[in-house]
């Protein structure tokens, strides 16, 4: 028999720092673009994202003041430790579990370096044994949520009387770029917000495993020659974005045979996934992901909710359109459903769930 892995618990948070969009555009516009017409530009990008609202690691007046790498680096230490810590302690308690239960903690974020790893100084605050396995990852960006996903069934398949827990945080604000009057920088600035979220997994034999969705299986695909289609530029001034254009192209071109392979294993096809569990990539993405897939945005509603609320999180963004299902859609026993990301590489990483 395949093992399987529950998940127990999906939990995102967010930083209590809510502004309107435009707030934000006229901030971006302000700090990083002292040409009118540069403004004008980013105010159509900003525009036509689709976000209305989004979180901010930090109260607005303070980014007046983060003007170089070294101090925006040291506010992500201190904010995504602390959001961190408050998503891990929620999915656990919403799992019926402890911060000592945890035997494989797995954490990721492209928006901060931290050596100790996010993982290691949250273990340590919250109370996680300590021989607790750990496994930061760094790099993959909005892939990340999906992929973390499917590493904690990887290792929960060999060791299943385990639990494991995916903790994402990203504060992209933290990673824009003054002075930068380029198309990824003003797109990027509009549609990228601050979060967390957690995970919390337990294997085929664990005491918890008896109630949630399960993962089934999983699949990477890593795009030939895509490596500048996304990912972060970094010098002295930080991470500058690199976004390409070509993005929903790839989406077009690779994702529904992704998605029918992943299916094929298990004698399912498109019709038979009753949840699809998206990663709010910004509009033509999504729009994209919806062409290939022959789905309309009722399909994708919680990944379109989540973008006009939120904005893209990047790891942490699936993961809140994940709990965003389980709360407000609830499943029937035996519904199939899909959790997708895309991200840099370019790849994408897919999670058969079913209930």
């Amino acid at each position: 028999m395949t093992e399987v892995t529950t998940i127990s618990a999906v939990h995102g948070v967010l930083p209590p720092h809510r502004y309107p969009q435009a707030q934000l555009t006229e901030l971006f516009g302000r700090l990083c673009l002292p040409d009118s017409a540069a403004r004008a530009v980013a105010n159509r990008f900003h525009t036509s994202a689709r976000v209305s609202t989004r979180h901010l690691a930090m109260p607005i007046e303070n980014y007046e003041n983060l003007d170089n790498f070294t101090a925006a680096n040291d506010a992500f230490l201190s904010v995504a430790v602390d959001l961190g810590c408050e998503a891990a302690l929620a999915a656990l308690d919403d799992a019926g579990l402890a911060p000592s239960d945890v035997d494989l903690v797995v954490s990721t974020t492209v928006t901060g370096i931290a050596v100790p790893s996010l993982d290691a100084r949250i273990a340590s605050r919250i109370g996680m044994r300590s021989d607790v396995k750990r496994i930061p990852i760094v790099g993959l960006g909005c892939l990340a949520g999906a992929a973390g996903i499917a590493r904690l069934h990887d290792y929960l398949r060999g060791w299943p009387t385990s639990v494991a827990m995916l903790i994402s945080v990203e504060l992209c604000s933290l990673t824009v770029q003054r002075g930068d009057a380029s198309a990824a920088n003003m797109i990027a600035s509009g549609l990228f917000g601050d979060g967390a979220a957690a995970v919390v997994a337990v294997g085929d034999r664990h005491r918890a495993a008896r109630t949630g969705p399960r993962v089934v299986d999983s699949v990477s695909h890593l795009y030939e020659n895509s490596e500048r289609a996304m990912g972060w530029d970094i010098g002295s001034t930080g991470l500058k974005v690199v976004l390409g254009a070509e993005v929903p192209e790839l989406v077009h071109k690779y994702l529904a045979g992704d998605v029918e392979h992943l299916l094929a294993r298990h004698g399912l096809d498109i019709g038979d996934v009753a949840r699809w569990i998206c990663h709010p990539g910004g509009p033509k993405v999504i729009e994209a992901i919806q062409t290939v897939l022959g789905l309309d945005e009722d399909d994708l509603a919680m990944t379109w909710s989540s973008l006009d609320r939120i904005g893209n999180l990047s790891s942490a963004s699936v993961l809140h359109v994940f709990a965003d299902t389980v709360a407000d859609r609830p499943a029937s026993a035996g519904d199939w459903g899909v959790v997708m990301a895309m991200g840099p590489g370019f790849c994408a990483e897919l999670v058969l769930l079913q209930w």
